[in-house]
């Protein structure tokens, strides 16, 4: 890991750099507190200096809405179309995470952030990071993260379809998105009796515990991300389907052949950035294409897959129909059905989002593909 150096009361101080989305470490670092103005705070940041803070922990996330703020106030360029309004977008929400991260805090050797009026942070970040083992700074901007995704992990999701709460761990995309969730559940099984099924790219483990739920003897669940894999594993012990849920990984297909394949993909090919974002951007559509290329080879005789994707992308013009109808045809699978609904969130009533007719016009689909 990169370690960080510093001046600090005439010492010179080194400690490991930490980022869970990869950011550079900073080249710069200067000690920051109360007596810190807002707007210096903001020419330092878009200079490129990290403030270090040691002063009070609430005023640090006053200091961040404030930056924030800041940020807002320059408006993204209007692009002439919605593709290029989706790039500016994208640059702008890059240049805003960048910005606000070289705001930083130093987490102890325990895990111990020691600022005044800062809460108890250990489990959070025994959760986020892992045992305690050196001291480590981080940007403020992540470890507020890391408290909201272990209050959500607390919380749980509430599933219909399951009648149940799936519980994401942080860097886990969270199932608040139920449409595709309902599709999944009310999707006709494909015949000749429900052995065994694929759930790949499973995250929470939300699909594979419906597909349990439905009757599958087997569900084998994959994913690459580590994280995912011990979060669909705690979800799968919480709803006592451990004995007919088995979840493993990095390998996108696990061995074998199944009646049933489903894939959820990131939807957007776009290069995500946050670890979060793993789970809606999916650079080349990398994960796409490989679940459709190896899909005739792992399907038992009569079985079917089932691709689960928003056209959002088509409507941003990063994908047309007909990229994706010819990509299904190349890979030697030809569609049997499709089921569509609309999405439930509420982005699309925001008229002042600049993705706002692409939003209004997406529908999420569940194509049934077969070899």
């Amino acid at each position: 890991m990169p370690t960080l150096h510093w001046t600090e009361a005439d010492t010179d101080r080194s400690v490991r750099w930490h980022s869970e989305s990869a950011a550079p470490m900073p080249r710069r670092v200067v000690v920051a507190d109360d007596t810190l103005r807002a707007d210096t705070a903001y020419r330092l940041v878009c200079e490129g200096t990290a403030l270090l803070w040691r002063g009070d922990f609430q005023q640090a996330r006053q200091l961040l809405q404030a930056l924030r703020r800041r940020i807002d106030r320059i408006a993204t360029p209007r692009g002439g179309s919605v593709a290029d309004a989706f790039h500016l977008h994208r640059r702008a929400r890059g240049h805003r995470a960048r910005v606000l991260g070289k705001l930083v805090v130093e987490l102890s050797a325990d895990h111990t952030l020691e600022l005044r009026r800062a809460p108890d942070l250990r489990q959070v970040c025994a959760e986020t990071y892992g045992s305690p083992g050196e001291a480590m700074v981080v940007a403020l901007t992540e470890l507020l993260g890391a408290i909201g995704a272990q209050q959500w992990r607390a919380t749980g999701v509430e599933v219909p379809a399951l009648g149940a709460r799936i519980h994401p761990h942080y860097g886990v995309f969270s199932p608040v998105r139920g449409e595709y969730v309902d599709l999944v559940a009310r999707a006709p099984l494909p015949g000749g009796g429900h052995r065994t099924a694929f759930d790949l790219g499973t995250g929470t483990g939300v699909l594979a515990a419906v597909l349990a739920r439905r009757g599958i003897g087997r569900v084998v669940a994959t994913d690459i991300n580590p994280r995912a894999l011990v979060c669909a594993r705690d979800n799968i012990d919480r709803l006592e389907l451990a004995g007919r849920v088995e979840v493993c990984g990095p390998d996108l297909f696990p061995p074998g052949r199944a009646d049933l394949i489903v894939c959820n993909p990131p939807w957007l090919p776009a290069r995500p950035t946050a670890a979060v974002e793993q789970g809606v951007y999916d650079p080349g559509s990398a994960m796409l294409h490989g679940f459709l290329d190896g899909l005739a080879a792992h399907l038992v005789p009569g079985g079917e897959g089932w691709l689960i994707l928003s056209d959002l992308a088509e409507h941003l013009g990063l994908r047309t129909r007909k990229d994706l109808t010819d990509t299904i045809d190349a890979a030697g699978l030809r569609v049997l059905d499709r089921l569509d609904t609309r999405p439930r969130h509420t982005r699309p009533l925001d008229p002042t989002d600049p993705l706002h007719t692409a939003r209004v016009a997406e529908v999420t689909s569940l194509w049934r593909l077969s070899s």
